[in-house]
């Protein structure tokens, strides 16, 4: 197997010294066997929304994505090593026992000295956070902030840069600090949503993948001077720097880059609700596919209307559906999901087909959480969660709330709580959490909107 660090002959090595210095960044190390890329890459990176993270039992990322193209590019297998924080990434990468990170990394005159900045790179401001009012931003330049209150994490850099612009503009913000162990940037920015406090300031990655799930705010301004960023390597590794260099400058890379980029930064990540058609359900008609929902549900011991509550979250039985994520059909199968259920890209959009693997994935979920929630009708609302984020990230939630004083084996502010939970780094960094980040808003929230729709449902 081909290694980062070859025993080089002396010569050889003179002659590669040699090159370096009169070729610089121009010299051909696609081709030099010196320096060629070994069989396996071991990459570092972090759990975060925006780099690594797994949702319904798949790894995604827009870090992971770009990395997995270039591996597949150069035909070379990656290996990924996922870390806690930055300093423990930085200390393997200098200890050699990870060859990339692939993480963004700021460019900075301190970081400069230890590493070697690679890649496609990424460019982040600081942006207000406000919400359109008649589809207008109140706020459209610094100086209007005088005068005005805003939230931001204690000790942040965005506390810092606040500061800052408030001696710009000459003093009148009302800065409010609130403690990073009440609350995170995502919390501001839900909170700035709902109308609860009026302005934040976040990164504006961190504010498109919000501005995702909440379309009313608006992340227009900036605040702050451009942040560049990117992947970075060994000092010692500047040729693996070049290499990915040429590989980032190929315009299909940066078109990959830009499709992944709005693929997780820009796609509606919000469902669109249909409307229930009450004259129907008087008749005990939920959707066209009641026959296969009714079957399948008999068949897993399931009430069928509890299936077809779920089918109604989960696609608005449009056979059709697609999420952001990929998952397709009436019950939102990820393909992975479905191949497991002898699916395929032919019939997983056939309601019937579509259904029934939704049910069998169902009746296995039933069976992996039987030993963690004895009591079947509160273990209904654990399948559910799972069925929307994955089992992984359940079975992360019933150790924290374990951990953490709470009831394991009951879901409405016990494990659902422990699950949001999974947002924070010192929760999802925990050492019983086993699989990382994870933003359980929004499966909260399914398992809430599946029991009401089947709740409603049960009254006809």
């Amino acid at each position: 197997m081909k290694n980062l660090r070859h025993i080089i002959a002396p010569v050889l090595m003179s002659l590669m010294i040699c090159c370096n210095y009169s070729c610089g960044n121009q010299s051909d190390i696609k081709r030099n066997e010196t320096y060629a890329l070994p069989d396996t890459l071991v990459v570092g990176t972090l759990y975060s929304p925006t780099s690594y993270f797994i949702y319904k039992g798949d790894v995604m990322g827009y870090n992971y994505d770009l990395m997995t193209k270039f591996a597949n590019d150069k035909g070379i297998v990656v290996k990924f090593e996922i870390f806690r924080n930055m300093p423990s990434l930085l200390e393997e990468l200098d200890s050699a026992k990870i060859d990339v990170i692939a993480y963004n990394i700021p460019v900075t005159a301190e970081y400069n000295q230890k590493i070697e900045h690679c890649g496609l790179e990424n460019i982040t401001t600081q942006v207000l956070v406000q919400t359109l009012e008649n589809g207008r931003r109140a706020i459209t330049d610094v100086t209007q902030l005088a005068g005005k209150e805003v939230y931001v994490e204690r000790g942040s850099k965005y506390e810092a840069r606040l500061v800052n612009l408030n001696d710009e503009i000459g003093g009148g913000i009302k800065i409010h600090t609130i403690a990073r162990d009440t609350l995170m940037q995502e919390d501001l920015i839900e909170m700035v949503a709902d109308g609860d406090i009026p302005l934040t300031i976040v990164d504006n990655d961190i504010a498109k993948l919000d501005h995702t799930y909440y379309p009313n705010i608006d992340i227009s301004l900036n605040v702050s001077f451009p942040q560049r960023s990117s992947w970075a390597v060994r000092k010692s590794d500047k040729w693996l720097a070049d290499t990915i260099n040429l590989w980032a400058q190929q315009k299909s890379v940066a078109d990959a880059g830009q499709s992944l980029f709005h693929h997780y930064f820009e796609t509606n990540k919000v469902s669109v609700e249909g409307e229930i058609n009450i004259r129907l359900l008087k008749k005990g008609i939920i959707s066209h596919y009641d026959e296969f929902f009714k079957e399948n549900a008999e068949l897993i011991g399931w009430d069928w209307k509890m299936l077809a509550a779920q089918g109604y979250v989960e696609s608005n039985f449009n056979p059709q559906a697609v999420s952001w994520a990929g998952a397709r059909g009436v019950m939102q199968l990820m393909p992975a999901t479905a191949r497991r259920y002898g699916l395929d890209d032919n019939n997983i959009t056939n309601p019937e087909c579509n259904i029934k693997a939704a049910a069998k994935l169902v009746s296995d979920l039933d069976k992996a959480l039987t030993k963690y929630v004895p009591e079947q009708e509160e273990r209904i609302k654990f399948i559910l969660a799972a069925y929307n984020s994955g089992i992984a990230h359940i079975y992360d939630a019933i150790a924290l709330a374990r951990k953490f004083g709470k009831n394991p084996q009951v879901w409405n502010e016990n494990v659902s709580e422990a699950l949001l939970m999974k947002a924070y780094p010192e929760y999802y960094n925990d050492e019983v959490c086993k699989y990382g980040y994870f933003r359980g808003r929004q499966t909260v929230s399914y398992v809430s909107e599946v029991m009401r729709i089947y709740h409603l449902y049960k009254r006809y």
